[in-house]
């Protein structure tokens, strides 16, 4: 009673109370009640954490900062206005499970923390190459999920762990690389994430990290004393990913591969600390990993408030890896594929996996994409072959690159399909010309040349008896019109731009002429 008098006096209530009852009638004791409640509300310390030691440890002070700002937040949007309404914040957790994202998670109350509140979730990404791939891109996806259900997210770079390298799923140790490879690999990845998730959300919501800005500081010694004490080796042998290369290769593991679940699970801790970050995704490789995070957690900080998620791989209905080409791994770097070869790769997935893709790697809603499947299953009503996989393709490719690139996509398309009336230009071509034969000619030996030496001259066609053969056929196009006589020439308007042609043989052999 005595401490709520020095309250009362502090904030010298009665003069507050003429204000508080001005124009409403509202009573001054009621208003008095009401400030005293709502003086206790804020001043009251946290039970769940002892009284000696909240002034002395700077992780629990910096918690306490935390807690008072989201409780002062929940109280200000509670009282401000009793009319206001707030729509129920969307179970992350479920939305994910729906569409087929979600394979593991830590503990069932995850579920209840990702609707209750705002959390900050990570998920790691190994600098292998200069750009990451389509199997990577599901785990953007689960991010920018998060995203769009409030909370805020870290993408991890491993410019530490990468030189380490990852053994889950690996049946020999990954090359080492050099540090300039490193370097290149880490900023090409780190500007393709930020390109992918920062266009349509503000600018605090998404962090871009290298785990090596923490690591380069670590020394050994200390960390096997901070650390490593509470790692259990026989827990760590036990991870499935150290299992199978022990079961499997005969190489064994090396002692660098077999640390490398340890440092990852720090990395959670350190992001945990000084990033208020409880949650880690990952594929379902990553279990072991993210588990160990969350173990040293708990026993590093008393913690249980740390989850781990992993959303299945990336494959196909045959159990094949998806994002692979003949040409190799389909990268989500315009500087590696171009936008037009990306967008032509989900064309070629099949009718069985086209729905689940589209469940995966759009976000189009479950009754659309439900539509779609009832039109696929009724062909003879009318349903263009490939319509699901144009939309996939356009749905994924605005997701990466943009708008822009998924224009940059369709015209490509559009131009490299003989008889469309699009009308070409300079830059279009040029943005085929990585994705086609292309060849250089000086003028002189383009002007007034036929369509059917020409082609021979390029190597488009092997012989001038094939290409009249072709002609003939209706199958010989300059800039996607069909060339109908024998004696047609190379002309100025026919040059595009004045710099280019585009030579068809048919409906998939081409060759861009560059005019020098």
């Amino acid at each position: 009673m005595k401490n709520l008098k020095v309250i009362i006096s502090n904030f010298q209530v009665h003069r507050l109370i003429p204000i508080l009852t001005s124009g409403h009638s509202t009573t001054p004791m009621a208003a008095a009640t009401s400030l005293l409640r709502t003086t206790f509300f804020l001043l009251k310390p946290n039970p769940k954490l002892p009284f000696s030691t909240l002034f002395h440890s700077p992780s629990i002070s910096k918690t306490l900062t935390l807690h008072h700002h989201r409780r002062h937040h929940q109280f200000t949007r509670k009282f401000c206005s009793s009319q206001s309404t707030h729509l129920p914040r969307p179970n992350v957790i479920e939305i994910l499970e729906q569409r087929g994202l979600l394979e593991s998670i830590t503990g069932e109350n995850l579920r209840s923390v990702c609707s209750d509140s705002s959390i900050r979730v990570y998920c790691g990404f190994d600098p292998t190459a200069e750009s990451l791939h389509l199997g990577n891109l599901i785990g953007i996806i689960v991010l920018s999920w998060f995203l769009r259900c409030g909370h805020s997210v870290v993408a991890l770079v491993g410019g530490a762990t990468g030189r380490v390298g990852d053994p889950s799923g690996k049946s020999l140790e990954r090359p080492e690389l050099d540090i300039e490879t490193l370097e290149r690999n880490i900023s090409g990845i780190s500007n393709t994430i930020a390109k992918i998730l920062n266009p349509n959300n503000p600018n605090d919501s998404v962090t871009v990290l290298n785990n090596y800005d923490w690591w380069k500081d670590v020394k050994l010694l200390d960390f096997l004393k901070n650390v490593g004490r509470f790692a259990r080796v026989n827990t760590m042998m036990a991870k499935e990913s150290v299992k199978r290369r022990l079961e499997s290769s005969d190489q064994g593991l090396s002692y660098t591969e077999f640390t490398y679940q340890l440092l990852q699970g720090y990395d959670f801790v350190h992001l945990f600390k000084s990033e208020n970050v409880t949650l880690q995704i990952g594929g379902s490789d990553q279990w072991g990993n993210i588990t160990a995070g969350t173990e040293l957690i708990r026993k590093l900080h008393q913690s249980d408030s740390a989850y781990g998620l992993t959303f299945p791989l990336l494959l196909k209905s045959d159990g094949s890896k998806f994002g692979k080409s003949e040409e190799g791994a389909i990268w989500l770097s315009p500087v590696m594929l171009s936008p037009y070869k990306f967008y032509q790769y989900f064309f070629t997935v099949p009718d069985d996996d086209v729905i689940r893709f589209l469940r995966i790697l759009t976000f189009l809603s479950l009754e659309e994409i439900k539509q779609i499947e009832m039109e696929m299953d009724l062909k003879d009503n009318g349903y263009v072959p490939n319509s699901a996989q144009r939309r996939l393709a356009e749905e994924v490719t605005r997701f990466v690159h943009g708008s822009e690139g998924l224009e940059e996509a369709i015209k490509a398309t559009e131009a490299l399909r003989p008889g469309s009336e699009m009308r070409l230009d300079w830059k279009t071509i040029e943005g085929i010309a990585e994705d086609v034969p292309s060849c250089s000619l000086v003028y002189d030996r383009v002007l007034d040349v036929s369509v059917v030496d020409l082609s021979v001259s390029t190597g488009l066609i092997e012989s001038k008896s094939a290409a009249r053969r072709l002609l003939k056929q209706g199958g010989l196009y300059l800039n996607n019109g069909r060339v109908d006589s024998e004696g047609k020439k190379i002309e100025v308007d026919d040059i595009v731009d004045g710099k280019v042609l585009l030579l068809s043989a048919g409906k998939k052999n081409k060759m861009v002429v560059r005019i020098a």
